[in-house]
């Protein structure tokens, strides 16, 4: 871990991290750094993260304790629902290109959070990213391969082709990429804030760029949203609150996850043994048959959230499971009896007064939509695509309703530590913050070692089928295939289990700590000491 009495940065690329740190010594606040971080984030890892995405992120107030979270994602535009995707000769939501475009509501957060949590002017905050935008930055190893990866993507949109494919191929490792752009954009967002974004000259180029390709997006969509401040749900676990954002994101999939997981005597088995991720792997599809099923956009939908949080439920969830056997044919249940009353950046951030920020932003799949912004050098995401053509879903698409969303910020607290957390790659991030809360809660690991311990994921309904690292023992691997699970083995740090970052504060000590994952570039770095200042 890296420990310091000053605030600590947590992001996937190091630069985006220093940028944060740096604003943190100029006296600006978690939320500061998480907007000036992110921000960089869109240049220095310009396919997963941007203007042109969506946001969630939990706050903690350092001096009551206070936990407040916002909800930053958009919604479909008001002319498009399943009667105009017909039309459109789609029986699905497309992937890519304009129409699982929907309103990007990353800015829109970013200034609500400023608003109420920020110290440092608006426009000091994007100088970072309008450096390394202008004068460029060498491109660092995950992010070239996820870069090149996508390259046919790149291929079919123009403005992409121009920008990101300059030489015809993508950047190789340390290469110096610009994009001018983009700083562009960053410096109206910086001088004029969001309104730019949703009603000025960025607007209206996206919009252009909307109608060029046939889309539905229109300048009401964009003046028209807001986003909007949410009540967290949480569940205990363990002696340790865990606490995420409520639908339209699949947090409550990581708390049902921990309820079913809370049955069985996780602390007294062995942190990477066949007991422990059998149990694991079993509440996975149990709680993400419940997610896929159920998890919609609450103002269209009777989303069943307190079923899906009640520990009755997940009692008798954990009740399916077999120690000895994997189930292949898991079916979702009914929550709602058993209510009760009562492709994707993330980073954390503490400052020295025990604010911290758990912030997530995305642009969904790898160069999202793949269409680019005229004139403005990012890209669209493509969070439509997650919305179902069934009308009778509780995710179905709707004018003006927000897709099932799966970037979710985690947040953890018992006594004097408080977490934020958080871990990327699509559906693999609520079973991936269960794994690292039972890491820390279950099996005693500090932050930095729950982040590297070998996880599993399974993004598939139905089946036994399962991935692991192969940093799991091969005798641990051979019980769990006897036991019926079907493993396919990939490398060490797996992208497919997702990067992510950590920071804990301990309000007794005032001691910070940050934790980064190697499945991403990234590093956590503390705010500079102000040594140069001090008496000789």
């Amino acid at each position: 871990m890296v420990i310091t009495q000053g605030g600590v940065v947590a992001t996937s690329q190091t630069l985006a991290s220093q940028a944060g740190a740096q604003i943190l010594a100029r006296g600006g606040s978690a939320v500061d750094a998480a907007i000036a971080a992110n921000a960089v984030l869109g240049v220095v890892e310009p396919m997963m993260c941007g203007p042109g995405g969506d946001l969630f992120a939990i706050y903690r107030d350092g001096k009551t304790g206070k936990l407040t979270g916002i909800n930053a994602s958009g919604y479909a535009p008001k002319a498009l629902d399943l009667e105009s995707l017909r039309k459109l000769d789609l029986d699905t939501m497309p992937i890519g290109g304009i129409h699982p475009v929907t309103v990007p509501g990353a800015v829109d957060g970013w200034a609500k959070m400023h608003a109420r949590f920020g110290k440092l002017p608006w426009r000091d905050l994007f100088a970072p990213a309008i450096y390394y935008a202008e004068r460029g930055f060498p491109v660092t190893e995950i992010i070239q391969y996820d870069w090149a990866s996508q390259i046919d993507k790149l291929r079919e949109d123009e403005n992409a082709r121009r920008i990101f494919l300059a030489e015809g191929d993508a950047p190789a490792v340390g290469d110096i990429f610009r994009n001018p752009e983009l700083a562009r954009a960053y410096k109206l967002i910086a001088e004029f804030g969001p309104d730019v974004f949703y009603e000025g000259e960025i607007a209206a180029a996206m919009l252009q760029t909307s109608k060029r390709l046939g889309g539905l997006l229109s300048s009401d969509d964009l003046r028209e949203f807001a986003s909007e401040w949410v009540e967290l749900i949480s569940t205990a676990y363990r002696g340790w609150t865990v606490s995420q954002i409520p639908p339209n994101g699949q947090g409550v999939g990581t708390i049902e996850m921990l309820n079913i997981m809370e049955n069985f005597l996780l602390p007294t088995m062995a942190p990477l043994s066949a007991d422990a991720y059998h149990i694991k792997i079993e509440a996975q599809k149990l709680a993400f048959a419940d997610q896929r099923k159920y998890i919609g956009d609450p103002r269209f939908s009777d989303v069943p959230v307190r079923g899906l949080l009640s520990k009755e439920y997940a009692k008798h969830r954990a009740g399916l499971i077999d120690k000895d056997k994997a189930n292949c044919d898991v079916q979702s249940g009914e929550p709602a009896g058993f209510a009760q009353p009562g492709h994707t950046i993330y980073l954390a951030i503490a400052d020295r007064e025990g604010n911290l920020v758990s912030w997530i932003q995305s642009i969904s799949d790898v160069w999202g939509s793949g269409v680019v912004v005229d004139g403005f050098g990012f890209h669209l995401h493509n969070r439509g695509a997650g919305f179902s053509a069934d009308p009778t879903h509780a995710n179905a698409l709707a004018p003006r309703k927000r897709p099932y969303h799966t970037i979710i910020p985690g947040f953890m607290q018992k006594g004097e530590a408080h977490i934020a957390f958080g871990i990327m790659r699509g559906q693999n991030q609520a079973q991936a913050q269960a794994q690292f809360v039972s890491n820390v809660a279950d099996h005693e690991m500090n932050i930095q070692a729950a982040l590297e311990a070998p996880r599993f994921t399974k993004v598939t309904l139905g089946g036994c089928d399962v991935k692991i690292e192969n940093r799991v023992a091969q005798e641990v691997r051979a019980e769990l295939e006897n036991r019926g699970h079907a493993l396919e083995v990939v490398g060490d740090y797996s992208g497919f289990m997702g990067g992510g970052q950590a920071v804990l504060h301990d309000s007794k000590t005032r001691v910070n700590y940050g934790a980064s994952s190697p499945r991403k570039d990234g590093a956590a770095i503390p705010e500079p000491d102000p040594y140069f200042d001090s008496p000789r």
